[in-house]
């Protein structure tokens, strides 16, 4: 599902997020960026073992030896993905902090494309955020997530904007939110 937005395209697709070819893929890490499960685990795969020293880098000379807070971002090289960068973000655990949640995931999303934005970057990748192992309900998390890039993308340019998927059953709760908050563009 593809759907263009101030000169924009914000596109909905079920794959695997370590394939794409856009600048950068999101990479819904954990606070000390150095793999896990999920999506962390398998782009720390696919980007190989420099991902790891990178992030270590990262941590210890940007973050003082600390662990990446949650809704901020970083960027690092892709290494052997096809993208040339990987934006690392910590995304909420679901009512871990009830009254910040929301506001943490859609930081999530707005500072990637902010990182975006200020690299002059033309296209990026989204897994669904903290959907996994850290539980948000996804339904809750979709309307965040699209609202969140949806406002971005009628303020700013980007050129591609995706949201990758990693089911069918991810796809039909994505794209019935999407519709719904389109009628409202």
């Amino acid at each position: 599902m593809k759907r263009n937005i101030n000169d924009n395209t914000l596109e909905i697709v079920v794959g695997d997020i370590t394939k794409e070819a856009t600048n950068v893929i999101v990479n819904a890490a954990n606070g000390s960026l150095l793999g896990g499960g999920g999506v962390d685990g398998a782009i720390h795969q696919a980007a190989g073992p420099k991902l790891v020293k990178a992030c270590q880098e990262v941590r210890n000379h940007e973050l003082n030896g600390e662990e990446l807070p949650t809704g901020e971002v970083i960027i690092t090289s892709g290494f052997q993905l096809s993208a040339r960068f990987i934006i690392h973000t910590v995304g909420p655990i679901w009512n871990q902090t009830p009254d910040l949640q929301e506001e943490l995931l859609a930081n999530c999303y707005r500072n990637a494309l902010e990182l975006v934005k200020v690299n002059k970057l033309s296209s990026i990748s989204f897994p669904s955020i903290s959907t996994g192992v850290y539980g948000y309900p996804i339904h809750e998390a979709a309307t965040i997530a699209l609202q969140t890039i949806i406002q971005f993308l009628q303020e700013n340019h980007i050129g591609l904007v995706k949201i990758v998927l990693f089911s069918d059953k991810d796809y039909n709760i994505y794209q019935e939110k999407f519709q719904h908050l389109v009628e409202k563009i």
